[in-house]
């Protein structure tokens, strides 16, 4: 099942479905575990709604968001908040427990797909005939059917990924965003002559995915997004020529990051930047709920840098929503829920109360209007390909595999043959599965 937008056409049907005026719901993050409710059979008949939104503007606003939906009347939910990487890990077994939550907050495409052959997701097919569902777009649909014909997703949300930094830090230093690769090392030169650490990553203490973000890009920028999609579902080889290019260029910038880059996770790498001890960091808008709202509008953007001008532009653009389990003993109240979830109403709530930095599935959604969303929205609609993310064009299982491997090239680049090889190994032992 294709987790990508693959065509102009088919993109640009995707982005009127997600919200030309749009806006919406940040469906990430990570940082405690709360609780507010819990197993499907709870309340007397209250579903249980498994969330990973633990960041404190999205849990709060989706606290606010069961809240609306309880005092509609009919059917209750109770919230349980999980941070977001024991949430991933523990996905699996959620799933396939004798009492599993009643609905999940997760993606949509190939890792909902991998899911679903196994029979873990509900089928609600049925709810995406009527209401607001039913106007949403084609290439939505397709991303939230499983490779069976069944849809088992709805989505609330969609964003971006970016180099981040703050405008008054680069009005002080007096750089400009770059746009090639060249001039982005210039940049990173520059800030690191003025004592700077030009590149956070925020790839440790749980969170070493977000190294992922920087093999993706490196890779649909050298070998193009179809290539890159065909690599996670193993149709290439994780140490194929072409992969060991995407390293020799990453081992160009590696002097540029910081040295905390793998110890710190990514809101600690978040609270740097915005502590000026870092210059930039590429990472979706999602960290913006655990940055202080009085320090959003200093933050800005630049599209990560074009390499190889031949290679068609692809950007990542993750949509976020939710599915529920097979073995719900409340399927008629989740699907009352999801279908709710997928109104304009519910987006725009939940909108109010997070970062408001990523925008809606709803086509009748308002969005929060700010230059950072609009920059945004221009920067996905402006590509000629759309990718999700590592996890979600291949699956929850293949992703430790590359947190594995870039975390020991970001500490051994020198061993980057043994750690290629390794890594194919690895892979293979999932795609075999």
């Amino acid at each position: 099942m294709n987790t990508a937008i693959t065509s102009p056409t088919s993109r640009r049907q995707f982005l009127a479905g997600a919200g030309a005026v749009g806006a919406a719901a940040l469906m990430s993050g990570c940082v405690t575990s709360s609780s507010s409710g819990g197993g499907s059979q709870s309340g007397g008949g209250t579903l249980s709604l498994q969330s990973n939104l633990s960041s404190p503007q999205a849990k709060s606003a989706m606290e606010k968001l069961v809240a609306a939906f309880d005092k509609r009347g009919g059917a209750k939910a109770a919230l349980n908040t999980v941070a977001s990487e024991t949430f991933r890990t523990q996905l699996p077994t959620y799933l396939t427990s004798a009492n599993p939550p009643d609905l999940l907050t997760w993606y949509p495409g190939s890792v909902a797909d991998t899911y679903a052959k196994k029979n873990l997701l509900l089928d609600i097919s049925d709810i995406w005939t009527k209401g607001d569902l039913a106007g949403y777009s084609d290439a939505q649909k397709k991303l939230c059917t499983d490779s069976a014909g069944a849809k088992v997703f709805v989505p609330a949300s969609y964003y971006w990924w970016g180099v981040f930094y703050k405008k008054s830090n680069f009005a002080k230093w007096g750089v400009q965003e770059p746009k090639t690769w060249d001039e982005f090392l210039a940049l990173c030169e520059t800030l690191k002559s003025k004592g700077v650490a030009p590149i956070g990553l925020g790839a440790g203490s749980g969170t070493a995915w977000v190294a992922s973000a920087w093999f993706d890009y490196l890779n649909i920028r050298i070998n193009g997004a179809q290539y890159h999609r065909d690599l996670l579902a193993g149709r290439h080889s994780f140490d194929d020529p072409q992969v060991h290019k995407v390293f020799d260029k990453w081992a160009e910038v590696l002097p540029y990051f910081d040295p905390n880059g793998t110890a710190l996770a990514f809101q600690d790498a978040t609270t740097a930047m915005l502590s000026n001890h870092t210059g930039m960091m590429l990472i979706g808008t999602f960290f913006a709920d655990a940055a202080p709202k009085d320090q959003l509008d200093d933050i800005d953007f630049f599209q990560f840098p074009i390499i190889d001008p031949a290679v068609p532009i692809a950007e990542e653009g993750p949509t976020d929503g939710y599915f529920a389990s097979a073995h719900t003993r409340h399927a008629a109240e989740v699907k009352d829920l999801m279908s709710w979830l997928a109104t304009a109403e519910a987006q725009e709530l939940y909108i109010k109360g997070s970062s408001g930095t990523s925008l809606p599935t709803n086509p009748k959604a308002q969005d929060s209007g700010t230059p950072l969303v609009k920059k945004g929205r221009a920067l996905i609609e402006s590509a000629a390909d759309v990718t999700q993310f590592f996890n979600r064009d291949s699956s929850d299982a293949l992703q430790p595999t590359a947190d594995n491997a870039l975390t020991k090239f970001l500490a051994k680049p020198k061993e980057i043959n043994s750690i290629l090889t390794a890594w194919q190994r690895d892979a293979q032992k999932i795609w075999s599965q």
